[in-house]
């Protein structure tokens, strides 16, 4: 099997329902075959990675190969969560891309100082989303090399 076929699984980190479903409607409208995984705020996100709770079924919920994760969210924020992954050294490979309302400066120098691969402010249109989901995945699943899972 080929690295670029196998699946990279998709996890979003994101506690806003609607603008989970805008992203998970602009990937699918990109014709991405990618599985798709929600969180909901920063807890539930290592959790996730950690296969601790409800998400001990690693076939269910496999390592992800890619991290979507918005900085505002509940219980553990992005940027705290961030910081717990990056400094694991099973789960630091994994390429996170903050993907937020934020375009606060030092929200932008925080994370790539944590460690983040990529910062983008999230579009405020529909179709501009599915752009940027567009060049996102193109990226990360068709340009770059990803380590194995």
């Amino acid at each position: 099997m080929s690295r670029n076929k196998r699946t990279i699984v998709i996890l979003i980190a994101d506690d806003d329902a609607e603008d989970r479903m805008l992203v998970k409607d602009a990937l699918e409208e990109n014709r991405l075959t990618n599985e798709i995984q929600f969180v909901e705020n920063g807890e539930e996100l290592v959790d996730y990675l950690h296969n601790r709770g409800r998400f001990t079924d690693k076939t269910q919920y496999p390592t992800p190969g890619l991290i979507l994760l918005d900085l505002n969210m509940p219980k553990k924020d992005g940027r705290e969560a961030l910081k717990e992954i990056k400094a694991d050294e099973h789960l630091r490979v994994i390429p996170v891309v903050v993907l937020t309302t934020s375009k606060a400066e030092e929200d932008i120098l925080r994370t790539y100082d944590l460690g983040v691969s990529s910062f983008i402010t999230k579009p405020v249109t529909f179709a501009a989303l599915v752009d940027v989901m567009k060049t996102l995945t193109k990226y990360w699943f068709e340009i770059v090399e990803l380590p194995k899972a």
